[in-house]
């Protein structure tokens, strides 16, 4: 009877040591304005980059929403409404204009100034904007039942209204 010597070899792969998750101070997570901001922060990121991917300014749904809201708006109460530099939202304009989703016009009224609409295919993108808003927020409020979504949506409208005074005009039809 003939042995065969068999030889096993094991390769042995070395588990990495877990690392331990760097925490946040217990401090910080007891501060209302460090978590409203960190969430804050991580929610846009998420939101610029879905829009990005999706082809969109971060400006875009909001130049888009206001004139969804109105026939027509000055340039200078858009840039005040969005806070932005009005050479800023010249080039958001032409960006929009260029793609045919608003339409820029004298006003007839005084002739200095530049009336902005919504056109046809701005009310389509708008659509889709308005849809990946609602699956981002769907995706981030996930862990939140409806009537937890609706409280807090109600203190964050409370307090945007009390420290912003544009959002406050808004406070009826919420």
């Amino acid at each position: 009877m003939r042995y065969t010597n068999f030889v096993m070899t094991t390769q042995i792969t070395e588990i990495p040591a877990t690392k331990p998750i760097p925490q946040v101070a217990k401090e910080l997570l007891n501060s209302n304005g460090f978590l409203l901001a960190r969430l804050g922060l991580a929610f846009k990121s998420r939101a610029l980059a879905r829009l990005e991917a999706e082809g969109f300014d971060p400006y875009d749904y909001s130049v888009l929403a206001m004139l969804d809201e109105g026939a027509h708006q000055a340039q200078a109460t858009i840039a005040k409404a969005l806070a932005l530099d009005p050479s800023r939202l010249v080039a958001l304009l032409d960006s929009l204009e260029e793609r045919s989703l608003v339409e820029r016009q004298r006003d007839p009224n005084d002739r200095r100034r530049h009336v902005v609409s919504i056109t046809t295919t701005g009310e389509r993108r708008l659509a889709e904007l308005r849809d990946i808003a609602r699956e981002l927020e769907e995706e981030y409020f996930e862990p939140l039942d409806a009537k937890t979504r609706k409280a807090l949506h109600e203190i964050l409208l409370q307090l945007a209204c009390h420290h912003d005074p544009r959002c406050a005009f808004r406070q009826d039809t919420a």
